[in-house]
């Protein structure tokens, strides 16, 4: 079978959580409900108006390019991007061209052309009958947007990287990135061809606001342009822009894909050029950037020594990072391991399901876990009176002493039990003296429930295999 060659770019736009809009003092506020509440003269373009710039957004387009090990532009300036579509206002949008603000780095491995500034559109409502509506709130608003070089070859891995920058802006603090919102949109260009190290012709899916969005659509484009190789018509294979259909789980084509030239590209003349490095404190930005995602899961894995899934939780919620940074200072690995796993699991389980639960206070959490570290309580206690303590805030060992969770290791409380557990169960024990070691563990859980968890699990199999 012949081999063909994926070749994918990404480029994903991303609003920046300002208080404002891009170029005038409109506030800028995703959640708003009424249309056109928050505009003014200037987004909407009304004729004398002067736009002035967001010097947040540009610095927050400047925090993302040191987080990646991009080049800082000294030199910046703002262009107009020309095209007719109802929900632009000027006719125009204010982007930028030849200077972005940041060039190169990296980010999950893939290199990245471009980090430029510019403002959103409005939103077309199509869903009012046979007319569509406009609401302008979004227009003008900080739209940050990143370029990938075209290095990546697999719709999981564009996905991935996708992420990544969803959790990198989060942990910047410049935006929320929200899919589901509309914040952050990603746009792959796809192309296949049966030469290595050959573009094929590309095409553009647009605005995929969900992680298995980009990776289905990616999939299908991938598949549609080999099947169309394969039966000798790679011609069809043309420049394109294509929509994402999620009911039918395929793209369609929706104009032709327009070139650089096609925007007229020239600087706004409303808009001063802008030199960086004399008007931010780039050296100070850089030192003072939060720890990043990928420098998190380097720590978290050599100093505590955790699960991938639990470091990525921890990465992904600064919260609750904190909250277990805050419970492991000053302990060793085998503290710290033993509580993310009650941490991630049986605890964040517990405030998924619990609207009224919440995470106890690190001293009660501590005391928890030293219990458990300690052998005083079995796993199965430690799980009941975690599930208390998330309720209400109370001591685990008052707890365990008044509910009878108290591991039992004293040898002559448990013979009595156990010999009830083997008197009841005698064809479990013939099991077991017939080679069948698996009984074991049944018949220790069953101590195990006639104890309420209490217990010692291994002191109850030692005993179990002298009694029997």
């Amino acid at each position: 079978m012949k081999t063909y060659y994926p070749v994918i770019g990404l480029e994903i736009h991303a609003e920046l959580n300002t208080k404002s809009k891009m170029f005038c003092s409109c506030k800028n506020d995703p959640d708003e409900t009424n249309p056109n509440v928050n505009i003014c003269p200037i987004c909407m373009a009304h004729p004398g108006t002067l736009p002035v710039a967001n010097k947040q957004a540009v610095e927050s387009v400047i925090k993302v390019g040191l987080s990646l090990g991009s080049d800082i532009a000294d030199f910046t300036e703002f262009d107009r991007k020309n095209y007719f579509y109802p929900d632009i206002p000027k006719g125009y949008q204010i982007s930028q061209y030849k200077y972005p603000i940041v060039s190169g780095g990296t980010l999950n491995g893939f290199g990245i052309t471009r980090v430029h500034l510019e403002e959103d559109t409005g939103l077309s409502k199509h869903d009012r009958g046979n007319f569509t509506l406009v609401d302008y709130n979004r227009a003008g608003v900080p739209l940050m947007e990143l370029v990938t070089e075209p290095v990546i070859h697999t719709a999981k891995d564009a996905a991935e990287f996708a992420k990544e920058l969803q959790l990198l802006l989060r942990t910047l603090g410049v935006s929320e990135a929200n899919l589901e919102k509309g914040e952050m949109r990603v746009e792959p260009n796809i192309s296949i061809s049966d030469v290595e190290g050959k573009f094929g012709t590309k095409v553009e899916v647009k605005n995929l606001n969900s992680f298995k969005s980009v990776e289905k659509a990616i999939e299908f484009e991938l598949a549609r342009m080999q099947a169309l190789y394969e039966a000798g018509r790679q011609d069809e294979i043309v420049q394109e822009t294509r929509g994402w259909d999620e009911a039918k789980q395929s793209t369609f084509s929706q104009r032709s894909k327009e070139n650089a030239h096609d925007y007229r590209y020239f600087p706004d003349p409303d808009l001063p050029k802008m030199k960086l490095h004399s008007a931010f404190p780039i050296a100070d930005m850089k030192a003072s950037l939060p720890e990043l995602p990928w420098d998190k899961r380097t720590r978290y894995t050599k100093d505590f020594g955790i699960k991938e899934a639990d470091t990525e939780l921890y990465v992904a919620d600064p919260a609750l990072s904190a909250y277990f940074e805050s419970i492991v200072e000053g302990k060793d690995a085998a503290f710290a391991q033993l509580a993310s796993n009650y941490l991630s699991t049986d605890l964040v389980g517990i405030l998924k399901k619990d609207a009224e639960a919440k995470l106890p206070s690190k001293e009660t959490f501590i005391e928890l876990i030293s219990m458990a570290v300690n052998g005083e309580i079995t796993s199965r206690g430690a799980k009941d009176i975690l599930a208390m303590i998330a309720k209400e805030d109370a001591s685990p060992k008052a707890i365990a002493e008044k509910e009878g969770l108290l591991q039992q290791n004293n040898e002559d409380d448990l013979k009595p039990i156990i010999a009830q557990v083997i008197a009841d169960n005698a064809a479990m024990v013939t099991q077991y003296k017939e080679g069948k070691e698996a009984v074991l563990q049944a018949l220790v859980g069953m101590v195990m429930k006639a104890t309420k968890g209490s217990a010692n699990p291994a002191v109850t199999a030692k005993l179990l295999k002298e009694m029997m």
